[in-house]
């Protein structure tokens, strides 16, 4: 089984004359959690349509594992896009996850009931999704991702809008599925205190160019300095440092 998972060399992406993104280099491995981060307009959102297979490249490749069809990537929206004035049960919600697999109803039936119980929704199956907070929302949304048994989850700003406790707990859920199960993901947010806890890997987006790696060589005060504009020090503590004048025990 090949260790790279998704391989970009030189890649452009653009939208009409307008170029996006331009000689983006980087390597995924199996089991690795990536940290997407920049400014809005940057090219994440750009990026993962091009894993999807929603945005061709303009240059350059995007090269992608054997097993790591489109019918094995998983896609956890930032809300959900579907007509709330529809009825919709939580089982009925997940199993949209489960279209265009082939698979008999034994197979469907045993995605479900593993996707619900890993999201802890097996006893809200029959509930109206509508009627969920935003939090189990959420869940209900990676459980529909999680139906397909991705090698691959891509997670689009999905803790955005939920309250601390209830994006701390969402957190820990992908951090457990990302340890035990080794499940590769892309999460892309703005919020650099996440991405510091829980990222193995990091990419920073910023005027057409991303620089990506392990997480303690992207993540520096010198890289936020120069996508964020940040002063040094300000960048420091967003990273959780200690602020300078208590170094040394002065107050």
């Amino acid at each position: 089984m090949e260790t790279v998972l998704l391989q970009a060399e030189k890649l452009v992406l653009g939208y009409g004359r307008d170029i996006v993104l331009r000689d983006v280099g980087l390597a995924v491995e199996r089991g690795e959690f990536w940290f997407l981060l920049g400014p809005n307009g940057a090219g994440k959102t750009s990026f993962l349509r091009c894993v999807l297979g929603l945005l061709g490249p303009r240059g350059g490749r995007l090269q992608r594992a054997a097993d790591l069809t489109l019918q094995r990537i998983g896609f956890v929206p930032q809300r959900c896009d579907m007509n709330p004035t529809l009825p919709t049960t939580v089982r009925e919600f997940v199993a949209l996850g489960t279209v265009g697999l082939s698979l008999s109803r034994r197979e469907r039936s045993e995605r479900l009931e593993e996707a619900l119980g890993t999201m802890a929704l097996s006893g809200m199956d029959a509930r109206d999704y509508w009627s969920l907070s935003g939090g189990m929302r959420q869940r209900a949304l990676l459980a529909r991702a999680l139906v397909r048994r991705p090698v691959l989850l891509l997670l689009d700003e999905p803790t955005s809008g939920l309250d601390p406790t209830t994006e701390e707990a969402l957190l820990q859920s992908l951090a457990c599925l990302n340890a035990e199960r080794r499940l590769t993901m892309l999460f892309v947010t703005h919020d650099l205190g996440v991405a510091k806890r829980y990222a193995t890997h990091a990419a920073l987006f910023h005027d057409g160019e991303v620089v990506a790696g392990r997480r303690e060589n992207v993540l520096t005060p010198a890289n936020l300095k120069r996508v964020y504009g940040m002063d040094l020090e300000t960048a420091r503590l967003a990273l959780g440092a200690a602020p300078i004048h208590t170094l040394g025990g002065h107050a």
